[in-house]
């Protein structure tokens, strides 16, 4: 992958802001760790960092292009398009020439060709920006489900934006501000963001599936993909024929790369499916033995309490889809020193406070891997289009009347000053986002009512839950300059399941039982209906132990920026109780006692990292 940075300015003259664009894309070395570029004029600057994935000396940006009776363009670019050669027949066939083989130069292409319609061409994952000097305007489109990220801010005359908020932030118009909504997002809503937020005051992010036209007139957001709800006409036989034939192709096409290209593999049903497939195509096309990649922790085995969200351990199944497929595969294994030190790395690198030490382990896995591959394909998003999370089954959870996965919201409320709370009211705020989400979902008319609310519920876990665990695996693979696919994203999948109805979905009384019953014959049975285990946690009590020294330690510096925000009693008490008293998830399925201790923990060395101050 890659990271961008753009600056247009209708007023000032760019072509001497060299060291500013400079400076706001060095943020971005780790996601773009093997080259770097610059273009500059009066209106327009941009710049790159490039990880090399696909054609090594075809594929620099910024790139520029002009055809024949058309005008120039240059682009920026982050990600990767999987139809790339689909397009490029058909870009031959409109009289288009190539000097690579890159995805970035068919992109930029397909833009000269269509405008603004190209993006309903794409298959892919993206961010990008194209200046088209003629028009005077910048083009910027993010992918369908959103899986590259892009902020942007307006500041004046000034437009910036960029692939994550430490490059906006590099700009010295753009500070580290949060507003009331900011402080809102931070205690009601994060790990989570609202669709389209960017936290810092007035500082936004491209909605997936839309674009922006930026012009002197200002800024216009569009969106051009969006789910429609419609009658699944399709009988079991047959949807599950389709649902082998996406996930089968979406897997083949996402193969495809001119560096080593691996999976992640925890043994659970998705990742298995992934490295299934993944381990055939290698056969078939000659590419030799795929190698595959589990994380495990230090006497995990030995501290694993099997719980209603993770009921078992992950081990015995890698070892079953190993064998059975005949991957090579490696095992990487931390301790909670490990885990300890890198919780601050991973705020950085996500920009804000996130999901403890998910996030933290999940950046240490990627920066091992990355010694030997620069590719992975991951199993997210599964469980977000074929309902595989408990929300979608258990009928408390379902009818909540809030985001099931953040449940504790007067909890988490009252972690805040009493006069903030009663300025930010982070309870209030929740409500709206929800309500909102509920009012931009497409109902399906004549749908009875229990079917209609699990089309919210997937609704909202698509919107909002999914596009956590996106920020997640973007923000800690791109740390360590490892790029990661997500098969289970593409756009026809989600497409299709979309409208599959719920008894159909649940083949077999089973969570996800029609992408079990697409997908049989390529697993043993004992992993194809293994019961859905989540991402895999330290139950290690010394991690336990660790955070909450650590959240003591901040409760008792008069110092600490945390404590000028929260009720300080509240959070000493939650320091101080047992770790171990509750196992209920404070967000999600793993967030519990001891990733509350560590998310308080990060919020303050945030605070104090980013230098972020309360605007009034």
């Amino acid at each position: 992958m890659c990271g961008i940075v753009g600056w247009i300015d209708w007023e000032k003259d760019l072509s001497g802001e060299r060291d500013v664009l400079q400076k706001m894309t060095q943020c971005l070395k780790d996601r773009g760790p093997d080259a770097e570029g610059f273009w500059l004029t009066p209106r327009a600057a941009l710049g790159h960092r490039r990880l090399v994935v696909v054609d090594p000396a075809g594929g620099q940006q910024p790139m520029s292009s002009a055809l024949k009776n058309k005008h120039a363009c240059t682009m920026i670019y982050n990600g990767e398009l999987y139809n790339t050669e689909d397009l490029r027949a058909e870009l031959l066939a409109c009289g288009h020439t190539f000097q690579s083989h890159s995805d970035t130069e068919v992109l930029l292409h397909t833009y000269l060709e269509w405008g603004p319609d190209c993006l309903s061409k794409l298959n892919g994952i993206f961010a990008f920006a194209i200046w088209d000097e003629r028009e005077q305007r910048l083009f910027v489109g993010r992918d369908r489900m959103g899986v590259k990220p892009l902020f942007y801010a307006q500041r004046g005359s000034s437009f910036l934006l960029a692939s994550e908020l430490k490059a906006l932030l590099a700009h010295p118009e753009v500070k580290p501000e949060l507003s009331r909504e900011g402080l809102a997002e931070v205690f009601g809503i994060s790990p989570a963001r609202t669709p389209g937020h960017g936290v810092f005051h007035n500082v936004h992010e491209v909605r997936p599936g839309a674009y922006l036209l930026v012009t002197r007139d200002g800024v216009k957001q569009k969106r051009y993909w969006q789910l429609k709800s419609h009658p699944h006409t399709d009988d079991l036989e047959t949807t599950a024929g389709r649902v082998r034939e996406l996930v089968t192709d979406s897997i083949e096409r996402q193969l495809v790369a001119d560096v080593p290209v691996s999976t992640l593999l925890s043994g659970g049903l998705d990742s298995s499916i992934i490295t299934a497939v993944a381990a055939d195509h290698f056969q078939k096309t000659g590419r030799g033995t795929l190698h595959s990649y589990s994380i495990d922790y230090v006497d995990n085995r030995k501290h694993f309490k099997a719980s209603t969200f993770q009921p078992n351990e992950d081990e015995p199944y890698v070892q079953l889809v190993t064998k059975f497929l005949g991957t090579q595969h490696h095992t990487i294994e931390f301790d909670t020193d490990d885990l300890i030190e890198s919780l601050k790395t991973a705020t950085l690198a996500r920009d804000l406070p996130g999901m403890a030490d998910v996030d933290a382990s999940l950046y240490l896995f990627c920066r091992e891997i990355k010694k030997e591959t620069t590719v992975v394909l991951s199993g997210e998003c599964a469980d977000e289009v074929f309902g595989g999370y408990p929300w979608f089954h258990r009928e408390e959870l379902l009818n909540a009347g809030t985001f099931p996965w953040s449940r504790a919201t007067k909890e988490r409320s009252s972690w805040l000053s009493p006069d903030l709370r009663d300025w930010v009211k982070p309870e209030e705020y929740v409500a709206m986002r929800y309500e909102e989400s509920l009012d931009e979902v497409p109902h399906l008319p004549g749908e009875n009512p229990i079917e209609a609310r699990r089309r919210e519920m997937f609704y909202l876990n698509i919107t909002w839950f999914m596009n956590t665990l996106l920020d997640r695996k973007d923000r800690m693979s791109m740390a360590a300059s490892l790029e990661a696919r997500v098969p289970f994203c593409d756009h026809r999948i989600v497409e299709y399941v979309w409208n599959i109805p719920w008894d159909m979905k649940t083949h077999g009384n089973r969570e996800k039982g029609i992408l079990r019953k697409a997908m049989e014959g390529i697993l043993p049975d004992e992993v194809l209906y293994r019961k859905k285990s989540p991402y895999p946690k330290t139950h290690n009590p010394a991690y336990t132990e660790a955070v909450r020294s650590w959240l003591l330690d901040i409760v008792n510096d008069s110092s600490s920026p945390l404590l000028q925000l929260v009720d300080v009693p509240t959070i000493r008490k939650i320091a101080e109780s047992d770790a171990q008293a509750s196992s209920i998830p404070f967000f999600g399925q793993l967030m519990s006692t001891p990733q509350l201790f560590a998310y308080l923990g990060q919020l303050d060395y945030w605070l104090r990292e980013y230098r972020v101050s309360i605007r009034a």
